[in-house]
């Protein structure tokens, strides 16, 4: 019979599916009850991964095997939160994580692949934010089919805040609400970076998780600003295989470790061709890229993306792939770079204090 300690060990060493880290040193377990040849486990993840059933599988598995235990029933519950040195002093009130999706050079589809992975963490339940920062070029309110609307102004004086636009179950802002689509932001550097603070300061964020943040490409000045305005929990840097587009990532992941952001991983846009006529996949700007990239700079590749048709109709649509085809295998592939993003957070953001597993056995 597989006493108390060991099966609190094996639990322990199960690895989180998503950031390969092990549940204890996560801090995940939150009970664990041996009673008889039943266990009872009480886990509490810290990214929105209840309705993925590997980890499930993967407890069931492992305590099943131990001698003794006939039945083995898992409460799996989530819960972000910020981590103490991130955004703490709620320098952006009402908002936990901020998250800046950002890219080395135009044209890689960073701002298709930010509104999926925001769109992709709230169909999984979580509260998310979008904030074009964008300011010369602002996609989202095309992205998100939110056209040309207008936040509500509430307060008065120097306590008038923008009230977010809902998009598809996000809460969204950007300069192209407050512009005319045929309006061109000739703005020098100061006028871009005041722009950017007053998006962030002056939105009222209602109780966010996550507040994805659509960077402008380049390392220049609004990345800067928002690394020194915010405390910017992590980054993710969109690149296609391309060796041109690879060289500029590397300097956007070097950026963001200069001013002290973690780079959560690398997404891989445009992995393959997929032909919409026979599905024939070629990786026509080439292979190996993101990967090579993710080893080189000890971080992760999170994911690779297709190059399809439909996520081009999607996104110019104002239904980006979650939402309009949230069963399709790009969606999917979405939803599981949008776990490993949150997941790989959640690692950053633990305490390394260990988290005491509370454990009895009934006779």
């Amino acid at each position: 019979m597989t006493d108390q300690t060991e099966i609190a060990h094996v639990l322990g060493a199960i690895a989180d599916p998503y950031n390969g880290a092990s549940l204890e040193s996560l801090g995940a377990i939150k009970a664990l009850t041996v009673a008889g040849s039943k266990v009872q486990v009480s886990l509490e993840l810290g990214y929105p991964a209840a309705k993925d059933e590997r980890l499930a599988g993967q407890v069931q598995q492992a305590l099943m095997a131990l001698d003794g235990i006939d039945e083995v029933d898992l409460d799996l519950s989530w819960r972000v939160v910020a981590h103490p040195a991130a955004n703490s002093a709620q320098a952006v009130p009402g908002v936990k994580n901020i998250i800046a999706v950002a890219s080395g050079k135009g044209g890689v589809g960073k701002s298709t692949t930010a509104a999926n992975l925001a769109l992709a963490l709230a169909a999984e339940g979580a509260r998310v934010g979008m904030l074009d920062a964008d300011i010369y070029g602002p996609s989202q309110p095309q992205i998100l089919g939110v056209g040309q609307r207008r936040p509500n102004i509430v307060g008065e004086g120097k306590a008038q805040q923008m009230v977010p636009i809902e998009a598809h179950g996000l809460q969204t802002i950007s300069m192209g609400y407050l512009v005319t689509e045929q309006t061109p932001m000739v703005w020098r550097g100061p006028m871009v970076s005041g722009a950017l603070k007053q998006l962030l300061s002056q939105t009222r964020w209602d109780e966010l998780d996550y507040l994805i943040i659509d960077m402008p490409p380049g390392t220049g000045d609004i990345a800067l600003t928002l690394s020194q305005s915010v405390p910017v929990t992590g980054s993710v840097i969109v690149t296609t295989p391309q060796d041109i587009a690879l060289l500029d990532a590397v300097k956007g992941i070097e950026m963001f470790r200069k001013v002290h952001v973690p780079v959560l991983g690398v997404i891989e846009n445009m992995a393959t061709h997929v032909c919409s006529d026979c599905g024939h996949k070629e990786a026509i700007f080439g292979a190996g890229g993101g990967e090579r990239i993710a080893r080189d700079y000890n971080t992760e590749l999170l994911g690779q993306l297709p190059l399809t048709m439909a996520v081009r109709e999607q996104a110019d649509s104002g239904r980006p792939s979650v939402v309009a085809d949230p069963d399709s295998d790009v969606a999917q592939t979405y939803r599981t770079i949008a776990l490993k993003m949150a997941a790989c957070l959640w690692r950053e953001n633990q305490a390394a204090a260990p988290t005491t597993i509370l454990t009895s056995v009934d006779d």
